[in-house]
Formats: C-alpha cells, structure tokens, sequence
C-alpha cells in the first residue's frame, strides 16, 4: 500500500500538485489520469523518488520514503519495478539478458537461479519463445511484454507503469491491460499506472484519481466514474467518442 498525504510540488513558486492525498492499495490497479499538464507525471515521480515533494509525505507500507538515507533508498528500489512508456529495452543485449539484468544489478542469486527466474518471468508473459532474439527483431507488444517480465524479476512490492499502451493498437493494449491486471492480482502488487487510455479506465480501473490543475478533482473507480459529478472529469472523459457513445447507451436504457 503506498499513501500519499498532503503532497505538494512547486516548481519557480508555481504549484503543480497542490495538497494530494490518496490511498492506493495493493492487489488493485491504480490510475493516475488527466489532461496533459495536469500534474500525472509530477506526481508518479514524486511517488517513486525521482523529484521530492516540498511538502506532504509519502508512505510505502508505512514507511516515510522522504525520510529515507541511502541505505533505505537502495532497499526500496529493490522493491520498485518500472515499466517505462517506450519500453526502455536495451538493444545489446537478448531479451533474456534484458530481463536478467535488474537480477544482475539487484540480487545474490547464482548463475542458474538467475537464469531460472529469468525464464519464469518471460513464461509468465508468453515470451519465453523468444528468449534469444533481440529487441528490435520485437513487435512494440512483445516489446512491452518482454518490459514487463523485466519489471517484474525482482518480485516486486510496488509496480508502477507510465502510459503503458502508447503506440499499441487497441488489441495489444487490451493483452497488455490484461497481464498488468492479472500480475497485480496474482502477486498482489501494488500497482500505479500513469494512462490517458480510456480503455484501460473503463477495462482495469480498480481505483482511479483524476487530476485536474494539480488538484486530485475526483477518485474512485471503473464502475463509478461514468457517473461522476465533477464536471471537469465529465469534460475529460466524454472527450472520448467511444465514452461518450457508452454514456448515451446507459442514458436511453435507463430512459433517461
């Protein structure tokens, strides 16, 4: 579980997240959506530790990571895994080696048991048949897929994820949804993911905070959100054809 309680963020005096405060919850997967520039990314930077927050405190399980020295640091970034919007793959080396390599850097493990885990993580998410090819002989799914099984490696306590599905099609985003959701559950991971894909809100939304101007505007989740009082939500949203196709729907089969 990872608590965010009063968090604010300037930059030149300008305030860019103004007093967030949020719970998310292991097990679930948690969105961060919004327009762009409306803090997403302040935010989720805040959460893993790349920008500090000037006020307000950040809690993993408890544990005040703004407190943290190096030491603390080190050992939560063992407990961090990443899955970066373009992938961030490393071109020399296989796809094998990709996911290896936080076992390398992170973990005590022999030779063997690395390569073991390894293979476990890119079964997990059907790439184990392509264990020796390299990233660009990769489709940009089998790409996010292989991220993934990197990110995972270290079994991680906390996931985070930023846009996902940018430069998937519909079809590939839906896998990549749908594996991000089931390893959630499946290791009960606490998970936050970055998205502007409605399709992810309306197919994964588990719990969903909605920034508006660096205010968090709204929170709840998949099922709730259509019928959200906020009208700069409801401006966001029904931006969407697709949502607000689904939003007329419900609307004339309640004979509204």
């Amino acid at each position: 579980m990872i608590q965010l309680e009063g968090v604010i963020k300037r930059f030149n005096n300008q305030v860019v997240l103004n007093d967030i405060n949020t719970t998310f919850e292991n097990g679930r997967t948690n969105l961060i959506i919004g327009r762009s520039g409306a803090g997403k990314t302040v935010l989720l930077k805040c959460i893993v530790g790349l920008l500090t927050p000037d006020e307000g405190r950040v809690l993993f399980d408890g544990r005040n990571i703004l407190k943290f020295g190096k030491k603390e640091n080190l050992m939560i970034r063992r407990e961090m895994g990443m899955l970066f919007q373009n992938a961030a793959l490393f071109d020399s080396m296989s796809v094998l080696e990709n996911v290896m390599f936080p076992l390398d850097m992170f973990s005590s493990m022999t030779y063997n048991e690395k390569l073991k885990r390894a293979r476990a993580c890119l079964a997990r998410v059907d790439m184990l048949d392509a264990q020796d090819k390299s990233p660009e002989e990769l489709s940009g799914g089998m790409q996010k897929r292989t991220a993934i099984a990197r990110a995972i490696a270290l079994g991680p306590k906390y996931l985070f994820c930023d846009e996902p599905n940018s430069g998937l099609d519909p079809q590939t985003s839906l896998i990549i949804d749908e594996l991000i959701h089931g390893i959630t559950d499946e290791y009960q991971i606490t998970t936050i993911v970055n998205t502007h894909d409605m399709n992810s809100v309306m197919g994964i939304g588990d719990h969903i905070i909605f920034l508006s101007d660096g205010k968090l505007e709204w929170q709840g989740n998949k099922d709730n959100i259509l019928d959200a009082k906020s009208k700069s939500l409801n401006d966001f949203l029904f931006s969407s054809d697709l949502l607000r196709k689904v939003k007329e729907r419900a609307m004339m089969s309640q004979g509204i």
